[in-house]
C-alpha cells in the first residue's frame, strides 16, 4: 500500500493530483488545515493537507524527488555565469529571475524539504497501523468465517435432531397404540436412536421387545403344578383349562387338587369339568389332607393345585399361603395375572407375590382386551418366563403355550389368537 501528503489550495486540486498520481482507486485517509511558509515568512498561506492512500500506482512518477530538486537548486546558486544561471534557473523554476530569489526559493524548498520528511515519518506510522488494522480486519474475517461454519452446523445439527425427535415421537405414538408402557417405549426409543432406516429400525424394534421374551419348558407343567394370584385374575377356569389340554389333546395322567374352599362354586366348578374329563380330583383343607391327596396321585404325570386368591397386600394371607406351598415341596409354581390389570396394580401384584418364590407366569383373559402390550410390561416386571396364555372361555380350547415369536407377533398385532 502507498501513502502520500499533498499540500494544496481546495479539495479539488488535491482530488486531481491523488486521481493523477495514485489512480481513480485511491482512498482519502485524512484531511486538515495547514499553513504554508512564504517568502522569509511572509504571505503565509493556509492550506489543506490530505492523506490519501491506493494499493497500486499504475503510472511512474515522472518528476524530480525533493532531493533531485535540492541538488539541482544548489548547482544553479554555485554558477558563477548569469546567463548560465539564468538558463538553469529557467529551467527548473518557471518565473524565477535574479539570485537573491533563488537563495529564498532554495530556502523554502529546504523548509519543505524538512516538512516532507516530517511527513514521510508520519505516513510510515500510518502505514504501520493500517497494517495492524489490515491484520486485525483479517483475524475478523477468519474468525466470521468460523462463526458462520459452526452456525451452519449448528443448523445442521438443529435440523437433524427435530428430524430425531419427530422420529421418536412418531415411535413413542406408535408404541402407545400397543399399550406399551411408558419406561418401557422410553427403552426401546434409546435402543433404536442411531438408526435411520425405516426397515432395519422396524427390525431393531423387534429385536428389543424379543429381547424381554423368555418362555416357559414344557417341563414346567410337568410334576406338582401350583397357580397362585389374586381374585378374579381367572385361576379356577385356567387350571380347569390346562388339565383338559394335558389329558384330553396330550393324553396325560392329570390329578387335580383345590384348596380354594373360600369362594362359593369354585369346588362345584372344578369336580364338574374333573368329571367330564375323567381326571382324579380332590378338596383339601388341612396340609395332613393336602399329603394325602398327593400321596395318591404320585402316579400321575402332573399334579395340578388350585389355590385361594390371595391380595397382594395382605401380607399375612401371602406368608400363611408360602408356608402352606412350602410343605408341597415343588419349584413349580405358576403366577397367574390378567393382561386387563393396570399397569400400577400389576406392579403391586407382583411384588406382593415375590414373597412366593413363583418361577413362572400365566397371562389370562386375553379376548377381553384388543392390545396385548401390558404383556411385555408383565414379563419385564415379573423377569419370570411365560408359560401360558388364556384367550377365552372354552374348556380345554382356549389355553395356549406360544413361542417368542408367536407372542411379538402378538404384541405387534401382526396376527391374532382369539
Amino acid at each position: 500500500m502507498i501513502i502520500k501528503k499533498y499540500i494544496v489550495n481546495n479539495m479539488n486540486e488535491a482530488m486531481t493530483r491523488i486521481i493523477y498520481e495514485l489512480g481513480k482507486d485511491a482512498i482519502i485517509v485524512s484531511q486538515r488545515k495547514v499553513r504554508k511558509p512564504g517568502i522569509k515568512g511572509l504571505f503565509i498561506k493556509s492550506c489543506i493537507e490530505v492523506t490519501a492512500a491506493a494499493e497500486e500506482i499504475s503510472f511512474k512518477e515522472e518528476q524530480y524527488s525533493m532531493d533531485d530538486s535540492l541538488k539541482a537548486i544548489q548547482n544553479i546558486v554555485s554558477t558563477k555565469n548569469k546567463k548560465d544561471v539564468n538558463i538553469q534557473y529557467n529551467k527548473h523554476f518557471t518565473n524565477k529571475t535574479d539570485d537573491k530569489n533563488n537563495k529564498v526559493e532554495l530556502k523554502d524548498i529546504k523548509l519543505q524539504h524538512k516538512y516532507e520528511e516530517e511527513s514521510i515519518y508520519k505516513n510510515n506510522e500510518l502505514v504501520n497501523e493500517m497494517k495492524e488494522m489490515k491484520e486485525i480486519l483479517n483475524k475478523l474475517a477468519v474468525r466470521e468465517d468460523a462463526i458462520r461454519l459452526d452456525n451452519k452446523e449448528d443448523d445442521s445439527k438443529k435440523l437433524e435432531q427435530s428430524k430425531e425427535n419427530k422420529r421418536n415421537k412418531d415411535m413413542h405414538d406408535f408404541l402407545k397404540t400397543l399399550d406399551i408402557e411408558d419406561s418401557l417405549i422410553d427403552y426401546i426409543i434409546k435402543e433404536t436412536e442411531n438408526i435411520k432406516d425405516d426397515v432395519d429400525m422396524k427390525e431393531k424394534v423387534k429385536e428389543v421387545i424379543l429381547k424381554g421374551i423368555n418362555i416357559s419348558s414344557e417341563d414346567s407343567l410337568r410334576g406338582k403344578v401350583i397357580l397362585v394370584g389374586p381374585t378374579g385374575v381367572g385361576k379356577t377356569t385356567t387350571i380347569a383349562k390346562l388339565a383338559g389340554k394335558l389329558a384330553l389333546v396330550e393324553k396325560k395322567k392329570v390329578g387335580l387338587i383345590t384348596i380354594d374352599t373360600y369362594r362359593i362354586g369354585a369346588v362345584d366348578q372344578l369336580r364338574t369339568y374333573a368329571d367330564i374329563m375323567g381326571i382324579a380330583f380332590k378338596v383339601v383343607m388341612n396340609q395332613k389332607q393336602m399329603d394325602e391327596a398327593i400321596k395318591e396321585m404320585e402316579y400321575m404325570d402332573t399334579v395340578l393345585i388350585d389355590t385361594t386368591g390371595r391380595s397382594s397386600k395382605n401380607i399375612m394371607q401371602i406368608s400363611e399361603l408360602r408356608a402352606y406351598i412350602d410343605k408341597i415341596n415343588t419349584d413349580k409354581i405358576h403366577l397367574v395375572l390378567s393382561c386387563t390389570t393396570k399397569d400400577k396394580d400389576i406392579e403391586s401384584i407382583i411384588e406382593g407375590y415375590k414373597v412366593i418364590d413363583y418361577n413362572n407366569v400365566i397371562i389370562t383373559k386375553l379376548d377381553e382386551t384388543s392390545t396385548y402390550g401390558s404383556i411385555m410390561y408383565i414379563l419385564d416386571k415379573a423377569n419370570k418366563p411365560l408359560s401360558l396364555v388364556s384367550t377365552g372361555q372354552d374348556v380345554p380350547d382356549d389355553i395356549k403355550t406360544l413361542n417368542k415369536e408367536e407372542l411379538l407377533k402378538l404384541i405387534l398385532l401382526e396376527d391374532s389368537i382369539c
